[in-house]
């Protein structure tokens, strides 16, 4: 069961992911129906994560992200305590190292858009080797199309990203489908979701 009740308060919050965690649930849980485990790239605050492994028991949830976010991230994680959400895994998509089992199941929540360009081609040349032959890889976040905006609150939002980094900003849906493409993933939908963001499925 989902327990959000007495965490400590010191812990990073995310409202976002308090308001996008049932809609995404709703995509997410048809799509990895048949998984049995599921890599979530970039975990973040872990509200996702929590969330998710409560309402998917059947799934065994692996959290991961870059070195400097474990410690929180475990913090939340072992305030769930729950079997089927593991301790979190160190995971630098421009590193190489990874000694886990490939996952039949792969997620990532608002990744793409805070990554250099060349990350994002590292992500998916990576993601060939961490989800197994036969997976299913679901990403959310905003997408543009025909590299125009979908809507002005995107926009600024991609100008607050460059004004922080030039190298990070909204990518281009179908130069996502292209990198995913090339390693075998096909796009299964892409799902409009709440507050101008998408959720691409894609399996392979």
């Amino acid at each position: 069961m989902y327990n959000n009740s007495q965490l400590p308060a010191d812990l990073p919050y995310s409202q976002a992911c308090e308001n996008n965690k049932k809609p995404i649930l709703s995509v997410i849980k048809p799509a990895f129906a048949r998984c049995k485990r599921v890599l979530e790239v970039g975990s973040g605050t872990g509200q996702h994560a929590v969330y998710f492994a409560s309402e998917l028991p059947h799934l065994l949830w692996q959290c991961s992200d870059q070195p400097a976010y474990l410690p929180d991230l475990q913090r939340r994680l072992q305030h769930q305590a729950a079997s089927n959400l593991p301790a979190a895994l160190p995971l630098d998509i421009r590193q190489s190292d990874w000694s886990e089992p490939a996952a039949d199941g792969v997620f990532s929540a608002n990744t793409l858009h805070i990554m250099a360009w060349p990350v994002v081609q590292r992500f998916f040349q990576r993601l060939d080797s961490l989800a197994a032959r036969q997976a299913e890889l679901c990403i959310y976040g905003p997408f543009n199309y025909q590299g125009e905006f979908t809507s002005q609150s995107n926009h600024q939002f991609h100008l607050s990203l460059q004004q922080r980094d030039p190298a990070m900003g909204i990518r281009d849906q179908e130069a996502i489908v292209e990198l995913a493409s090339a390693i075998g993933f096909q796009l299964q939908a892409d799902h409009s979701m709440p507050a101008n963001n998408r959720l691409l499925h894609f399996s392979r």
